[in-house]
C-alpha cells in the first residue's frame, strides 16, 4: 500500500475548496482503497484530503501537532475535525502542549517521513509563517520525496 500525506493551505474559500476537492479526488482515484492517507486534519486542504481518502474506502492516519491543536482551529471546523479524528485508524500525537509554528512544522516533518509521496495543495508562494505549506514541501523535496502540487488554475488564497 502506498502512503500519501498532505500539506496545504487553510481557510479556503468555498469556490477554491470545491475545486481543490475535485483535484484531490482525481489525484487519489487511481489508488482506490490501496493507499493510506496521512493528514493533520486542519480546515482547508487537510480536511478535504482526509474526506477524499475516507470516501475511497482507504484508511486515514491523523497527525496531531499539539494537545491544544483542536482549540487553535476555527470553532466551526471542530465538528469536522472531531469526525475525521474519530475515523482515523491511527493517531500520531506529538508531545507539544501549544499549537505553535514549531509544533506544526514538526508535525509536517513527521507526516513527510511517514509517507511515500506528498500531495501539496499549494499556490507555489512562500509560507506565510514558519511551518507553512512551502516549508513542508521544501522538507519533502530535501528528502527526495515525490511531491504532487495541486492548485486550481486562477485560484487565489
Amino acid at each position: 500500500m502506498i502512503r500519501i500525506g498532505v500539506t496545504g493551505h487553510r481557510a479556503l474559500s468555498p469556490e477554491v475548496s470545491g475545486a481543490v476537492a475535485e483535484l484531490v479526488s482525481a489525484h487519489l482515484e487511481p489508488y482506490g482503497c490501496e493507499m493510506v492517507g496521512l493528514s493533520c486534519l486542519a480546515d482547508g486542504a487537510d480536511a478535504v484530503f482526509a474526506e477524499a481518502v475516507l470516501a475511497a474506502g482507504a484508511p486515514l492516519e491523523a497527525v496531531v501537532p499539539a494537545a491544544g491543536y483542536r482549540e487553535a482551529l476555527p470553532e466551526e471546523h471542530h465538528p469536522v475535525y472531531d469526525r475525521l479524528l474519530a475515523q482515523a485508524v491511527l493517531v500520531h500525537d506529538l508531545p507539544h502542549t501549544e499549537s505553535t509554528s514549531k509544533a506544526h512544522m514538526e508535525a509536517g516533518r513527521l507526516l513527510v517521513r511517514r509517507c511515500d509521496q506528498l500531495v501539496a495543495v499549494w499556490d507555489g508562494r512562500p509560507a506565510r509563517g514558519p511551518g507553512g505549506t512551502a516549508d513542508v514541501v521544501a522538507y519533502a523535496r530535501s528528502l527526495f520525496r515525490p511531491v504532487s502540487v495541486l492548485w486550481p488554475d486562477g485560484a487565489r488564497r
